[in-house]
């Protein structure tokens, strides 16, 4: 969707009246866009009319079209500015600008490739790379877009920082950038007129074809071929993303029922259940791949981005352009409120048991699960209802019913759509039970221990468990620290500088913030995950610290959750002021989650001495 789309010479005209930055602000507001903020409001007062300045030249016809504001098909993003027209040969091209304020810019260090630091927002803040940035959009364009791949329509990105000094921009140059400056080359203050000849290599008259931005806008979505032999040549060979026994037979059964949907085009809801590590996600992104490859609009969902990110640099294998190539389809649930019915052919709901009613931001939004079924012809959701780990999740077979009669889509969940085969905790349903046993969820049922072919301990130091977690990790980086809601963000409230603070000196950052990839990034074990971090994520062996917001009564022999534990800095689990039973069963299916984020084993440590000993006497 394009917010302002104008020749050049009426763009001249509403930026030398002061008048484009209403313009756009109504513009936004009729199209029931967000934005449109002081400070984004004043960034296109002051950035467009040096975008004016830039493109005086009669070089430049006044008859070409720009377009700001530029919102690409199946994401939230908008291009800062565009502008189309067609080349000395006649080629059709669009030039892609991503427009920036800073006067300044620092690297964060060598592994965030993506990423600078610069003052924005009313402070310093770790942000795209804006030649990442601009060539992320490009590819964007050109993978979706039916016009542009159809018609060969060249999309050109560069990167303008209209107030950095050649000394200043620096930093932005370092070699880790390389790849992205190669391909959208960066433009400082001193720079307005090579930037000009950049734009006349491929824009000096209107495109013979006419409305180009408006065709491009109003096409058809539908994956390049570029775009899909890039994701079936990253799954060739994946080990890690291998189909395996009811996997496959879900998978079969998916194709089929998108097959009768593209026939009779009815909706339909697929609702697939299954347990900790019975390979939901597998399956997920194996779907993704197949309708992909077949040429349909589809795309992999979350609400917690740590899968889609983790997911992507897992396919890629550090390819940065395949990386930048899937990206988009990865999304999260955030916007779909503002999505036509059926604009996906096929949405796969991942973790959909983290959906809620609203993210913070998404004005349009009432309900995810009512917005994802909305938005596509088919949507699989991928659920287990025991991994509900805050009050404000409302992802449930239930509710998933509900909007779909209400939206007359069909439902498929039956036998077929269980999930059994448990391919984490080395493949043992046991270890599950024996989890549901400890934290006495549901009924008990006996287990054998010594059957399970799993590395399960207790430790009473947690420096101990630390110290043999970390040696572990030095294998394949496949080892990490987790714990439960009861300690402060410190580090982040800017308080202190650990989080974590247990017995014997032990002391802890939880995951920062910035780290996106901190569950395969080399660099990240000895912070501590979160819950949202660790959800939908596996690795070799796990380290689970237990706060005292799960205790032992020897008296009663019960298994007590305390919601008044919980850290007054947790703003998203709602547990602390819960009813009792929300929060007790809150509280468990965290921990239920934790402990079962490892595929060979769980280091265990218990603030309450009780409670350690307890796991102990299930274990020996």
């Amino acid at each position: 969707m394009i917010v302002y789309n104008a020749t050049k010479a009426q763009f001249n005209d509403d930026v030398n009246l002061n008048q484009i930055s209403d313009i756009i602000l109504n513009n936004l507001r009729e199209r029931n866009l967000t934005g449109g903020g002081v400070s984004e409001y004043h960034s296109w007062q002051n950035s467009l009319h040096f975008m004016r300045s830039a493109i005086d030249d009669p070089e430049i016809p006044d008859d070409v079209e720009v377009a700001i504001e530029y919102q690409i098909p199946r994401t939230s993003k908008r291009v800062d500015f565009m502008l189309a027209g067609a080349d000395k040969d006649g080629k059709d091209n669009v030039i892609v600008v991503e427009l920036k304020q800073w006067d300044k810019a620092e690297k964060v260090d060598d592994i965030m490739q993506h990423s600078v630091r610069a003052f924005t927002g009313g402070g310093k803040r770790i942000v795209n790379h804006p030649s990442y940035q601009a060539f992320a959009y490009a590819t964007f364009i050109r993978n979706s877009s039916e016009q542009v791949q159809d018609a060969d329509i060249g999309i050109k990105p560069c990167a303008y920082l209209h107030n950095c000094d050649p000394k200043s921009r620096e930093p932005l140059d370092d070699d880790i950038y390389k790849t992205w400056l190669e391909e959208a080359p960066l433009f400082d203050k001193s720079q307005t007129l090579r930037l000009r000849s950049f734009i006349k290599q491929y824009v000096t008259k209107r495109s013979a074809s006419g409305n180009l931005l408006y065709k491009i806008d109003n096409g058809r979505i539908r994956p390049s071929k570029a775009l899909q032999d890039c994701l079936v040549s990253l799954m060739k060979g994946n080990e890690e993303f291998m189909l395996l026994d009811d996997q496959a037979v879900v998978f079969d059964m998916c194709k089929k029922i998108m097959d009768q949907c593209l026939k009779d085009m009815k909706k339909r809801s697929i609702i697939i259940q299954g347990g900790p590590g019975t390979g939901k996600s597998v399956l997920a992104v194996n779907l993704l791949n197949e309708f992909i490859k077949k040429g349909l609009n589809a795309s992999y969902c979350t609400k917690n981005s740590a899968p889609r990110e983790a997911y992507q640099k897992l396919l890629s294998k550090s390819d940065l352009k395949a990386q930048v190539n899937i990206k988009q389809l990865f999304r999260s649930p955030f916007g779909l409120s503002d999505a036509s019915p059926n604009f996906y052919d096929c949405l796969i709901v991942d973790e959909a048991h983290r959906l809620v009613k609203k993210m913070y931001g998404d004005w349009n939004g009432v309900n995810q699960v009512k917005e994802c079924i909305n938005a596509s012809l088919v949507t699989v959701f991928l659920i287990d209802e025991d991994q509900q780990i805050t009050t404000k999740d409302i992802g449930s077979i239930q509710e998933i019913r509900k909007w779909a009669g209400d939206l007359n889509s069909g439902i498929t969940m039956n036998e077929d759509t269980v999930l059994k085969s448990q391919f984490r905790c080395n493949g043992s349903d046991q270890y599950i039970q024996l989890i549901n046993n400890i934290l006495q969820i549901g009924e008990s049922v006996d287990t054998d221990v010594k059957e399970l072919n799993y590395d399960l301990r207790v430790y009473d130091d947690p420096n101990e468990l630390r110290d043999a977690l970390r040696e572990i990790n030095q294998i394949n980086n496949k080892a990490r620290m987790v714990a439960g809601y009861c300690y402060d963000w410190n580090v982040k409230n800017k308080r202190d500088d650990y989080d974590i603070y247990l017995e014997n000196d032990f002391k802890a950052q939880w995951n920062l913030a910035t780290d996106k990839i901190w569950a395969i990034n080399p660099k990240s074990f000895e912070q501590v995950g979160c819950i949202h971090t660790a959800q939908g994520l596996e690795f070799d062996y796990i380290g689970v610290f237990v706060g005292k917001d799960l205790i032992y009564d020897n008296e009663r022999g019960l298994v007590i959750t305390d919601r008044t534990q919980i850290s007054g800095d947790d703003k998203s689990s709602g547990i602390r002021t819960a009813d009792a039973e929300t929060a007790e069963r809150l509280i468990k299916n965290t921990y239920k989650t934790l402990l079962t984020r490892g595929q060979k084993g769980c280091f265990i440590y218990c603030e309450d001495k009780a409670l350690a000993s307890y796991i102990r006497s299930f274990i020996e």
